[in-house]
């Protein structure tokens, strides 16, 4: 039932009338694709509550996995290798519950990303959202118009799936700790991404607790180019290690000290987050905090064919998707000679 004061939404017409939400998105847009009874029933339930449908025509597939036809998954940067697996799990699961999958990007844009999906909604059954810099209020707007899931963001009340980082960052600070480095350096992302807020947090109380001295530098953005032209910056007050908010922006730092004549690990260690593809074959190959990039874009699939099936879902913590540590040749033990920018490397 609607609160007192607060517009029906698709989720509170399906609920009077005891039907999915899909069930009610093809009453008003495909009436031909539900009984007679059934959209007399919608329509009854959407009249009572004062519901007006958006107009526009929703996805014209059916699936065969209970009425999950296509969905949008939407992701900020299409070029960050990131999203490889993520994406390719989403479509995998899609395919296999016979529903189809389209990938649309937003190049980091918060307008672009919402009038992206004001113009996705009447199309596509449902949508998953990673990367996303919409506003809280802005993502609650689409959830009440369609069934959504964000992925690496918690958004209080919405389906949420996000990997545990906590465990994955321990294990880099004690490794690193382990390693002779007492002074770490965070290199973080955009300052709109929750994830990067998350971690730094993760990465400041965790070190606190391990008695490591740790500090941020950026934000930057989460490219290569953003990486090089941090080093400059990360060199003012050089650390003996840095994290940073992922693998690219780990690699463009990388290319950058080497720029500068620092050498990856013999005088700063580099530790990324993502385990993206290339991370491996990298030179030197990239220590990482690895994400479970295939269970998390499944686990997002499952949340929002039950949503879209009638199934209310505020998972706001995906258990069991656990971020780890791949130790690579990024990370050596600290230099004892302290680093002094611009004198002779020492041997």
């Amino acid at each position: 039932m609607a609160r007192q004061g607060t517009p029906a939404t698709i989720y509170d017409v399906a609920n009077a009338a005891g039907v999915a939400t899909s069930t009610v998105s093809r009453a008003f847009s495909r009436p031909g694709r539900v009984s007679a009874e059934t959209a007399a029933r919608v329509h009854a339930a959407a009249e009572a509550l004062g519901y007006r449908a958006e107009a526009g025509p929703r996805s014209s597939s059916t699936a065969s996995s209970g009425g999950v036809g296509a969905i949008a998954v939407v992701v900020s940067n299409i070029t960050n290798p990131y999203y490889f697996h993520l994406v390719q799990s989403v479509q995998t699961a899609a395919q296999t519950a016979g529903a189809t999958a389209a990938l649309f990007a937003t190049q980091g844009a918060g307008r672009t990303e919402r009038e992206l999906l004001d113009r996705l909604l009447p199309a596509f059954d449902g949508v998953v959202v990673s990367g996303s810099r919409l506003s809280d209020r802005a993502l609650y707007a689409v959830a009440e118009k369609i069934p959504l899931v964000v992925i690496n963001r918690v958004v209080p009340g919405l389906c949420c799936v996000v990997p545990d980082m906590t465990i994955a960052v321990r294990t880099t600070l004690t490794h690193l700790r382990d390693l002779g480095h007492q002074m770490i350096t965070y290199l973080s992302g955009p300052s709109a991404v929750w994830a990067d807020g998350n971690r730094w947090r993760t990465i400041l109380d965790t070190g606190t607790e391990l008695g490591l001295r740790v500090n941020r530098v950026g934000p930057c953005p989460p490219t290569m180019a953003g990486g090089a032209g941090a080093a400059g910056k990360i060199l003012q007050y050089p650390p003996t290690a840095v994290i940073t908010f992922n693998d690219v922006l780990a690699i463009g730092l990388i290319r950058g000290l080497g720029a500068a004549g620092v050498r990856v690990p013999r005088d700063i260690s580099v530790v990324g987050s993502g385990d993206i593809f290339g991370a491996d074959f990298h030179e030197p190959p990239l220590t990482t905090m690895a994400m479970p990039q295939r269970a998390i874009g499944a686990a997002a699939f499952l949340e929002l064919s039950k949503m879209i099936r009638g199934v209310h879902s505020e998972r706001n913590q995906a258990t069991g998707l656990d971020g780890r540590l791949i130790i690579r040749e990024s990370t050596g033990p600290r230099n004892p000679h302290p680093l002094v920018v611009g004198a002779p490397a020492v041997p």
